[in-house]
């Protein structure tokens, strides 16, 4: 049995998943994803299994890789790099991580929101490089958030957004009814409705057609003056030109993310150097708690998958 491992967090972090995988007797190979199809497609029909990050898995990558591959065992919840659908079509089970990064996830958003406002980048560079820059911040209290995609991590995020005192608005499909009543969340059907009336917005929705550039200029346009936006959920999810332009004309007050549409951006990236944007390397949920618990949870369904057992968490169905 050949195993593609690419995901870095699992391969980076200690814990007990490494034990649990190497007792599996695997050939494994290992790359520091995440892979572009280009090298996937190099890679591709020489695995059994791939337990795998973001790395794209296409339909040419499936073509190539079929008919050894049996499984792909995804370490994380976001599935937009994976071809979801041919993998249906095609009857191979797409293995996932729900449940086990929420609260890692939601404090890194308030860490990039509260770096964001009290300008906390600027001001410790300044004094470790021997300065003393002391620049006016805003407080989150009082203030209005607006949470895209109320989901486990979305909840977990309104919940510290009313410990911070702030009152919260929200938008998803799938309205947690309960939820909302309890932490006295207002429910918002468009963005058209929410972005006057909040301060923050912090995205926590899957990717998909209908959330691609969801945050774009028109919608922009009807923000309240110096919104800042929190992105711990896709890059794909804004339209950066228009983000960009927003920043640049004062209309919005901060970009703070965690994910970029390259990853790792090029030096030459236009959010790299922007003075309103926080950037973080993609470590929402690289945490020494979080870490593990997805790890044992990605390998635990490969292995039990493998073995025909029922304890496995399977995106799609045929």
């Amino acid at each position: 049995m050949r195993l593609l491992l690419t995901t870095t967090s699992y391969q980076d972090t200690p814990g007990d998943h490494h034990a649990l995988l190497e007792a599996q007797g695997f050939e494994i190979h290992r790359e520091r994803g995440p892979l572009p199809e280009a090298r996937m497609l190099e890679l591709a029909g020489e695995f059994d299994a791939f337990l795998c990050g973001d790395d794209e898995i296409t339909a040419a990558v499936l073509d190539r890789a079929l008919p050894r591959l049996r499984v792909i065992s995804k370490y994380g919840i976001g599935l937009d790099k994976i071809d979801v659908v041919q993998c249906t079509e095609r009857k191979l089970p797409v293995l996932f991580t729900p449940g086990v990064n929420h609260t890692t996830v939601a404090e890194h958003t308030f860490c990039l929101l509260l770096a964001q406002v009290r300008n906390l980048v600027d001001s410790a560079v300044s004094v470790r490089e021997g300065g003393w820059k002391r620049v006016t911040g805003h407080e989150i209290w009082n203030k209005a958030m607006g949470i895209v995609g109320l989901g486990r991590i979305g909840q977990e995020v309104a919940k510290r957004a009313r410990a911070f005192g702030m009152t919260v608005h929200g938008m998803d499909p799938y309205w947690p009814e309960s939820f909302a009543e309890e932490f006295g969340v207002t429910r918002h059907e468009t963005l058209e409705t929410m972005l006057p009336e909040i301060d923050v917005l912090s995205l926590h929705a899957n990717l998909s057609e209908s959330t691609r550039h969801l945050v774009r200029a028109d919608r922009l346009q009807l923000a309240r003056p110096g919104l800042v936006i929190v992105n711990t959920s896709r890059a794909e999810l804004v339209n950066l030109r228009d983000v960009i332009a927003a920043l640049d004309a004062g209309a919005l007050g901060g970009y703070a993310t965690d994910v970029l549409d390259e990853e790792p951006p090029p030096p030459d990236h236009p959010l790299l150097r922007h003075p309103k944007a926080v950037i973080t390397p993609h470590i929402g949920s690289r945490t020494y708690e979080s870490v593990p618990r997805q790890a044992m949870r990605a390998t635990l369904n490969l292995v039990n998958f493998l073995n025909g057992e029922a304890d496995v968490i399977q995106a799609n169905r045929w």
